[in-house]
């Protein structure tokens, strides 16, 4: 996959919401390959994980438990970066972050809104903070690397908020640059796929709880899709906390896109906001109200016992969808093309962020009982 598709992929996933009303019955079609293939990798993965929990139980063994998250991931990271992606599943494939919102708004089920209200305060407090921390850490490291000013802009808004959704709404409203906008989506990726590795690694020896563990995976990862696998991996439960924390940054995207827009326009490198409050709308992830209409339907009862577990099995199934599309859309070669600086920008900067917010997760854990 080269540098225009693996942005055009990103950038088609993004916009999937806006393009889905326009797709003729011939382009719907058109996506079924991709989405086949997506499903295949995603209960393979959830296939490997039952059988070797089946093969353990049969022998008496200890095993580890690997779950469907990190299979799905694997398995089409090989894909991907071996037999690479046919231009036939592409489109079908950039549905994957589609998928990721509807299945956190299906997760909506599984939160009533005091379960919502257990992030807590505090909790709810780290996310504004990290919002600080992140842009205002970024944005002087990346100055302090020289980088192009609306490459940093990228970059800072894309490790504060959500990934590569920021990224994209963010290169729209400053008018950045796609080269720029390609180094941030590499260096973000890259990143991200190391959490999966790195995140239920460092919460074990730490023996966070899920609570704890799943808003720092949820301040600290950058796309949405990595913060829930990571949570994901940790445990069942660190996975919804995850999911609640990330979304609460979701929530500030307009805001900050919209900050960013108006200081580039102040600077006559970009066009004038005109309807401030339109903006915001546009900008604002919509997935985030459909889980907050899901949770409240679940709160007042409108769902029975067995349609809360349906709801529930299906946002599983459209996670599967999403995590087998992480691991396609990850293309080294791609990453490694885009240069150094831009990548060691990132990468000092994600570390940094992830060890401060885990200082402050830890610490509030430890002082408040998160």
């Amino acid at each position: 996959m080269s540098q225009v598709n693996s942005i055009a992929l990103a950038e088609d996933a993004v916009r999937l919401p806006e393009l889905s009303s326009r797709f003729s019955f011939q382009g719907l079609l058109g996506l079924l390959p991709g989405i086949g293939l997506l499903a295949v990798i995603g209960y393979a993965g959830k296939w490997i994980e039952q059988s070797i929990a089946r093969y353990g139980k049969a022998h008496h063994l200890v095993l580890p438990n690997i779950e469907y998250v990190l299979w799905a991931i694997l398995i089409g990271f090989i894909i991907g970066n071996t037999v690479g992606l046919p231009s036939i599943f592409r489109r079908g494939v950039a549905t994957y972050e589609f998928w990721l919102k509807i299945g956190i708004v299906l997760l909506g089920a599984r939160f009533i809104l005091g379960d919502i209200g257990r992030l807590g305060g505090i909790s709810l407090a780290l996310v504004f903070v990290e919002l600080i921390l992140a842009l205002s850490f970024m944005t002087a490291l990346g100055r302090g690397f020289k980088l192009s000013p609306k490459l940093v802009t990228l970059l800072a808004v894309g490790s504060s908020v959500c990934g590569v959704s920021a990224i994209i709404a963010t290169q729209g409203a400053i008018d950045a640059d796609e080269q720029d906008t390609s180094f941030a989506i590499a260096a973000i990726l890259a990143l991200g796929a190391l959490s999966l590795i790195l995140f239920p690694i460092v919460g074990h020896a730490l023996h966070m709880s899920d609570h704890a563990y799943g808003v720092w995976t949820g301040l600290a990862v950058d796309n949405t899709a990595e913060a829930t696998a990571a949570g994901a991996l940790y445990s069942d439960a660190a996975g919804k906390f995850a999911v609640l924390a990330k979304t609460c940054r979701n929530a500030m995207i307009g805001f900050v896109v919209l900050g960013y827009a108006l200081y580039w326009a102040s600077q006559g490198q970009t066009v004038r906001v005109g309807n401030k409050a339109a903006f915001l709308w546009q900008k604002f992830p919509k997935f985030v109200l459909g889980f907050l209409l899901i949770s409240l339907l679940a709160t007042v009862g409108v769902f029975s016992k067995p349609e809360l577990a349906s709801l529930g099995n299906l946002s599983r199934w459209a996670f599967l969808l999403t995590f087998a599309g992480v691991g396609l859309r990850t293309n080294l070669r791609d990453l490694l093309r885009q240069g150094i600086r831009p990548f060691l920008v990132g990468a000092i900067g994600e570390v940094v962020i992830a060890t401060l917010t885990l200082g402050l997760v830890y610490g509030a854990d430890r002082l408040y009982h998160l």
